[in-house]
């Protein structure tokens, strides 16, 4: 027997007069999970989540909770939690009094508010800090601090809107890892936005990449990376060669394409057809060397530009159709770097490529796919 989501999005739109924040988002959560919402600015993310926190009401579609149509029910009475980049932690309440305050509107017994915020703020590590003032706190305990006060009722789902957004870069990769294991230790469903690929793909089970209102791709970090869907997800999670292409032949997941200038070898979906598309290789599936190897997909670049990048070097290339080619070479394995103008043989494996359709037919795909959404409105 299958578990119900905690959280269901059904085709649900959001308009602010003439602009679609959002756009026929439709995906349901599951019970504990870590889910994320990611994209750059203006993407929708923000807004789908104040939609299911109840900030905001769709212009059509359905939101529910735990079965239950909660789409024009008030914030109040949603059994879900926000916590905010700014944490609006109480300042002349200590620590334990911030966490208890939940409780406490709960009217809940003396009793029962002290077992509660005692377990919360042991899950949050701040036991010993519980007498303690927020002022008297570093950046990384007040947002601790919030988790638990927004934990300790219990909701079915914890919301957070870029949480870590005003944390320095070290502090914020320590709490990436603290938030997981809190989501882990509390085993509740949280939701979590951000523009940072980073944080998504660190804490994330599935990931949502939304981009111009629409929710692009759906999911696992792994997939999210290794098989994009579109290209915008393919240039937005990590770094990629991007290449426009044409797909000459499809056969059992392997088509034969027309790019850089000669005819080469790459995975591709079901959906593939004849015609223009692009042809995505991550620049640490490449290899660079100065003889062409056997049994790879290679191609002749003349080096433009070596970039030191701590535990790699960033290579740049120029092939002989002038497309730019990247790869990103371990230090290690390359004791004797080649150096600006020479001619390389850059290389990877024929599944390391993957075909994608081209940004003109995707938007086609879009628009085509507004148009039946608006026709069944």
């Amino acid at each position: 027997m299958s578990i119900p989501p905690v959280i269901e999005l059904q085709h649900v739109t959001k308009h602010f007069g003439a602009f679609a924040a959002v756009q026929d988002a439709h995906f349901s959560i599951a019970p504990g999970e870590f889910f994320s919402m990611l994209g750059p600015s203006g993407c929708g993310k923000t807004t789908t989540l104040r939609m299911i926190a109840g900030f905001e009401q769709p212009s059509s579609g359905q939101i529910r909770l735990e079965g239950v149509d909660v789409s024009t029910t008030p914030p109040y009475k949603r059994n879900v939690n926000t916590v905010f980049q700014h944490y609006a932690l109480f300042p002349h309440m200590t620590v334990w009094d911030n966490v208890a305050f939940g409780p406490r509107s709960a009217r809940l017994d003396r009793a029962e508010v002290a077992r509660r915020c005692n377990e919360m703020l042991e899950v949050v590590r701040l036991g010993d800090l519980a007498g303690r003032r927020p002022s008297q706190l570093s950046g990384g305990q007040q947002q601790r601090v919030a988790l638990a006060r927004a934990l300790v009722n219990y909701p079915a789902a914890l919301l957070l809107d870029e949480p870590l957004g005003a944390l320095d870069l070290k502090l914020r990769q320590v709490m990436q890892l603290e938030l997981k294991r809190i989501q882990r230790e509390v085993g509740i469903t949280f939701i979590y936005v951000t523009h940072d690929q980073e944080e998504a793909l660190t804490m994330s089970d599935r990931i949502a990449v939304m981009n111009e209102g629409r929710v692009d791709q759906i999911g696992t970090p792994v997939e999210i990376y290794d098989r994009p869907a579109t290209e915008f997800v393919a240039g937005f999670i990590g770094q990629a060669n991007l290449w426009p292409t044409r797909v000459e032949t499809v056969v059992e997941g392997q088509a034969t394409v027309s790019v850089l200038g000669t005819t080469l070898k790459a995975s591709a979906p079901d959906t593939t057809r004849p015609g223009p598309a692009t042809l995505m290789v991550r620049p640490e599936r490449i290899t660079v060397g100065t003889d062409r190897p056997d049994r790879r997909v290679a191609v002749q670049v003349i080096v433009t530009d070596l970039v030191f990048q701590g535990p790699v070097v960033r290579l740049s290339g120029v092939a002989d159709d002038g497309s730019e080619v990247v790869a990103n070479l371990a230090i290690e394995g390359h004791a004797e770097l080649p150096r600006a103008g020479e001619s390389v043989w850059a290389s990877w494996s024929a599944p390391a490529g993957l075909v994608l359709p081209s940004a003109t037919s995707s938007a086609a795909t879009n628009v085509e796919r507004q148009r039946q959404v608006a026709g069944a409105s």
